[in-house]
């Protein structure tokens, strides 16, 4: 169980690190080529569109782990079903994305309107949710290899057409909507094949429409649930640009997301391997292994993140080398700290999914989102745009934690996750590395050598306790 835990963590998170660390070299080449307005058209057309992703499959991802894990061998009469739903509402909401593109598009980009359009909704037209579907399938499948090598290969893709559009065609912002398409195309092609042909998961067209109505009304309380990820990830930059933060501020901030970025693509990584084996678990009733999945999980994560940030100070400048960015350490502590909430939010919150009490779900999230809105509301006012990390760093953790103490979680039968020990951990760590941070590299060595240890000690012991 944890070798599979182990390798297949290391699979998803290696693909996008691959990309990620492609893309360092990257940058240097494109960005002599690209002004601040490129920059601005793409970021803006790119936040309005992930506000509406959600409803590009109206959460029925939930519905296709569900049916694959309780009946292991009918689930494909329903994946067909939702297919050909799916299929025909990404027609619909290609007209969605079209007009909210034409609504929020810069006026100096209004002359590339219909190419914009065209370039974002090509690939829901010809495809749908053919992606979303196939990668569904691998990774319930537990064949994550299937997942990164198509990650590595269609990120790679992109950066190398990201330098021939921008840097020598010169296509400036354009040169980002058409190596997204472009790619975007190849990947759900390459899913494709495989599912039509090799599967024979075909999209049924004249399905029942009962059953998919009945899967929606499951799945539709999700809609909210991850739309605040929204709320929590991206809004406070809006709010920044509503009160006029420099673009110098707003750019320290954007750049201390990418060693977090790193973080988070890593815990969903864990979050990738672990639910399959998370959902075997709950269909057995197996709660020692429940429990061990997610202790070693956050042991993981907590040592990793407690000793890199440790040293960000130091690892930062190797990474960004850009001028004014000296202070962006501190920041980059708290956003990668923030990343620690997500191994308890796999506990609580897949354990609701798999229960099917979705609804229970808009308790944690939509409070979550709102306590967000408000706090960047108030904060970066009064305090700046430094507040917006605090208030990610606080969000996360209510979203983490808070799950283990709705009512409907309590009413099921549940393994005790000791989430309050956890979280007291998670807080002292951060205070700890927040304020070591300016220490001398002997003394965060001498704080770091522990942390590794107890954490070690401590991954050993839970899995020797929770052996079946």
């Amino acid at each position: 169980m944890l070798k599979k835990l182990f390798s297949h963590t290391l699979v998803y998170g290696l693909a996008p690190q691959v990309v990620r660390i492609a893309q360092i070299f990257v940058l240097p080449i494109i960005t002599p080529f690209l002004t601040t307005a490129d920059y601005g058209v793409f970021g803006l057309i790119t936040a309005v569109l992930g506000a509406i992703s959600i409803f590009s499959n109206l959460g029925l991802n939930i519905v296709l782990s569900n049916s694959f894990t309780k009946s292991p061998h009918q689930y494909k009469w329903l994946w067909r079903q939702i297919y050909g739903f799916l299929s025909l509402w990404s027609i619909i909401y290609a007209f969605i994305v079209a007009l909210v593109i034409y609504l929020f598009i810069p006026d100096i980009a209004k002359a590339d309107a219909l190419m914009i359009v065209i370039l974002n909704v090509l690939p829901l037209v010809l495809f749908g949710p053919t992606g979303v579907i196939g990668s569904m399938y691998y990774q319930l499948k537990q064949q994550p290899f299937q997942i990164m090598i198509r990650s590595v290969c269609v990120g790679l893709m992109t950066l190398v057409l990201n330098i021939y559009f921008i840097k020598y065609l010169k296509m400036g912002y354009m040169g980002w909507f058409w190596a997204a398409a472009i790619s975007q195309i190849l990947e759900h092609f390459s899913y494709f094949i495989p599912l039509n042909f090799k599967l024979k998961i075909t999209p049924i067209f004249n399905f029942k429409w009962r059953t998919i109505k009945k899967q929606i009304l499951i799945c539709l309380p999700t809609i909210p649930h991850y739309y605040s990820g929204y709320l929590l990830g991206s809004f406070d930059r809006i709010i920044m640009k509503f009160y006029k933060v420099d673009i110098q501020s707003i750019g320290k901030y954007n750049m201390a997301f990418i060693p977090s970025g790193i973080f988070t693509s890593g815990t969903y990584a864990i979050n990738q391997a672990i639910g399959p084996l998370l959902l075997q678990s709950y269909k057995n009733g197996d709660k020692k292994t429940e429990v061990k999945l997610n202790f070693i999980s956050a042991i993981i994560v907590l040592v990793l993140t407690s000793i890199v940030c440790l040293f960000v100070k130091e690892i930062l400048p190797l990474i960004i080398r850009s001028k004014g960015l000296e202070d962006v350490y501190k920041i980059a502590i708290v956003l990668i700290m923030a990343s620690n909430s997500r191994p308890m939010y796999i506990a609580a919150n897949n354990k609701l999914f798999f229960l099917e009490k979705t609804k229970a779900l808009l308790k944690v999230t939509t409070i979550a989102a709102g306590i967000s809105v408000v706090l960047n509301v108030i904060c970066i006012y009064y305090f700046g745009f430094k507040a917006a990390a605090f208030t990610l760093f606080l969000c996360n953790m209510y979203i983490g934690y808070s799950g283990f103490f709705i009512k409907e979680y309590k009413e099921s039968d549940n393994a005790n996750h000791s989430p309050l020990i956890w979280l007291v951990i998670t807080l002292g760590l951060t205070a700890l590395v927040y304020f070591a941070a300016d220490l001398s590299i002997v003394m965060k060595s001498c704080i770091a050598l522990p942390i590794l240890l107890i954490g070690g000690i401590a991954a050993f012991k839970i899995n020797k306790k929770y052996s079946v």
